[in-house]
């Protein structure tokens, strides 16, 4: 007679890939130092277990507004992470997010089981606990795809706008340079941008105009099967 089967003891967490975006500086990640064994001191993903009564998106926002004090405005499920040994103490399977914020509009603060929350350049991340930079790695790709179908970007910048921060902020999460004034040629094509009849200077330039986008219309678009593409 074969041995009765071991009964599961599996535990769920959530981590969240949180991008943010300075004008004109790299693409940055959210990481919270850890103030607990594994890995105690070092730099991780917000994340941690769901409570047994807890929906999975409201496990990722408790987390996060624990452990970094932040809101997301963008986001969404990216992937389940389930190795065996991924994490030391137990069998952890993790249901990954990928998040967009302005930083501008989040101050980040750390509790819980975070000693301390920063953002890093994505090109100069620490080493990181667990399988985490697997994790950030799977969420860039994501979003250097995703962006490119879908406007999510504006969420990474200021409520107004010039059209080079717009231009320099795709640049910088693609990884390389665009076509400036195909880009240029098709954004405005769409209608989704508002134009705020107010002038910003920057440097010895000519002073440029400010936008604002415009989610109203992007739904509406939406709604008629718009396929947003900047290619």
């Amino acid at each position: 007679m074969e041995p009765p089967k071991k009964l599961q003891d599996i535990k769920v967490a959530v981590d969240a890939v949180i991008f943010g975006y300075f004008d004109k500086k790299d693409l940055q990640v959210l990481l919270i130092k850890r103030n607990i064994e594994p890995f105690k001191g070092g730099w991780a993903l917000p994340g941690g277990l769901v409570l047994d009564d807890e929906n999975l998106d409201d496990a990722v926002r408790r987390e996060l507004c624990e452990e970094a004090g932040i809101k997301p405005d963008f986001l969404e499920q990216l992937y389940t992470f389930g190795n065996v040994g991924r994490d030391p103490r137990n069998r952890v399977v993790s249901i990954a997010y990928l998040g967009l914020v302005n930083p501008s509009y989040h101050e980040l603060f750390a509790d819980s089981d975070a000693d301390d929350a920063q953002w890093f350049s994505i090109n100069k991340l620490p080493k990181l606990a667990f399988d985490h930079q697997t994790i950030i790695d799977l969420a860039l790709k994501r979003l250097r795809t995703k962006i490119q179908f879908q406007p999510i970007g504006f969420n990474l910048l200021n409520e107004e706008f010039l059209f080079s921060d717009l231009e320099n902020l795709y640049k910088t999460i693609i990884g390389q340079d665009i076509d400036r004034r195909n880009f240029r040629k098709k954004i405005m094509s769409y209608g989704l941008l508002n134009d705020t009849n107010t002038l910003k200077k920057e440097g010895s330039g000519r002073p440029g105009k400010l936008f604002t986008f415009n989610q109203e219309k992007y739904k509406e678009l939406e709604e008629q099967g718009f396929y947003f593409e900047i290619k």
